[in-house]
């Protein structure tokens, strides 16, 4: 994938457009928080948004509860001192070992309860990369995606730390400083290159798949299987596709850029969109993945989808712009809605400062928010009874 295709933030002529990733490090558990409460009418109304984490996080992207109910949201970081490096995007990026892990206590309060992974982001800490999604597992266990969003080769480049974490799935455990690599996802692709586009990775979005995983990476442009001994293999590519080019004349290819992976009924994949530049609106799709079939558009209309969670039969999804993230003038803003195949998506929260993850329990989905801001992201509740 080209650098015009990812799905980090970068400015080109004034305008907003997306690239995002991830990676790892760990620091002592403090006092156990409780569970996050659930929301109730007066606290928040129908179709608005609470901002239940006003800002104190850096680079915020996915979530995922533990089975008491407690919230965790991967924090991408933002960067460090160096070394500073040409960043895929053409830009500067530094180094460090910022990003984290924290806990979304009751009301809002939150803490790191997991630090020191490797991070890339811009001289002023804005658009990170570092982790990007977990899973919780059990005895303080958890296991990141970490990003990279460039040619896997660039890890030769990157500190000890970068240079083993940068593009994998890594094991950590809370209250220890001891990590693994589980399964090198960016090695896959520099041996493999499934969709056959140039070596290019960026693992995101993944889920816990009997005893191992299956990951999304936005940079090859498909789903792959991990499993527990950290054995790779790719299950679907997704092609790109010819779109009209904004600058007129003939059309252009458009990447397909997945950003999750999530399980539906009867255990059936699906998989959402950001797409690549131009990032055009509503030109964005849910794919649905069963065993022994072809790849199936499950729902069309839909603007750079970074997240899905199914909660009671219904689908959800964070749009990260609702224009189209080439139309966005600074940071852009975008929606959760919820996912009618063949219909137009219903919006339960809209104007939102550049969402990206989400996560729903006890009739409440939790958003992400600011996702490519140092120390101003947050987390917003939203109604979906």
């Amino acid at each position: 994938m080209s650098a015009m295709h990812r799905l980090r933030l970068v400015t080109v002529a004034g305008t907003t457009v997306a690239t995002l990733a991830v990676t790892a490090s760990v620091a002592p558990v403090s006092a156990a928080p409780r569970p996050v409460p659930r929301q109730t009418s007066q606290q928040t109304a129908e179709g608005q948004a609470r901002m239940l984490v006003p800002s104190g996080l850096d680079n915020p992207r996915h979530l995922a509860f533990d089975r008491r109910g407690r919230l965790y949201v991967a924090e991408a970081g933002r960067g460090g001192k160096g070394p500073c490096m040409k960043g895929p995007e053409g830009g500067q990026v530094c180094f460090g070992t910022s990003g984290a892990v924290s806990v979304i206590g009751r009301r809002g309060a939150h803490h790191r309860v997991a630090s020191g992974f490797p991070s890339l982001a811009a001289p002023d800490g804005t658009s990170a990369l570092g982790p990007s999604d977990l899973v919780i597992g059990q005895r303080g266990q958890f296991v990141l995606s970490i990003g990279l969003g460039a040619n896997p080769s660039v890890r030769k480049t990157l500190p000890r730390v970068g240079r083993r974490f940068m593009g994998t799935l890594t094991t950590a455990r809370f209250g220890s400083a001891t990590r693994s690599v589980l399964a090198d996802l960016s090695g896959y692709e520099a041996a493999k290159d499934p969709d056959r586009a140039g070596p290019d990775s960026n693992p995101v979005g993944f889920i816990r798949r009997g005893s191992g995983f299956v990951a999304a990476d936005a940079g090859g442009n498909d789903i792959v299987a991990v499993s527990s001994r950290g054995k790779v293999m790719a299950l679907r590519t997704f092609a790109a596709r010819s779109v009209p080019s904004p600058m007129g004349g003939p059309a252009i290819k458009m990447q397909s850029v997945p950003t999750t992976v999530v399980a539906g009924p009867h255990g059936v994949l699906f998989v959402s969109e950001l797409t690549g530049f131009p990032f055009p609106a509503r030109g964005a799709r849910i794919y649905r993945v069963a065993p022994h079939k072809p790849v199936q558009v499950y729902a069309r209309g839909l603007t750079n989808v970074t997240d899905l969670a199914w909660y009671r039969g219904h689908l959800y999804a964070v749009q990260i712009s609702d224009v189209g993230l080439a139309a966005e003038k600074g940071l852009p803003h975008g929606s959760l809605v919820r996912v009618r195949p063949g219909r137009t998506p219903v919006t339960l929260a809209k104007n939102l400062p550049a969402p990206y993850g989400v996560a729903i329990r006890g009739g409440t989905a939790y958003v992400t928010t600011c996702t490519v801001c140092k120390g101003g992201g947050g987390v917003a509740t939203i109604p979906v009874r």
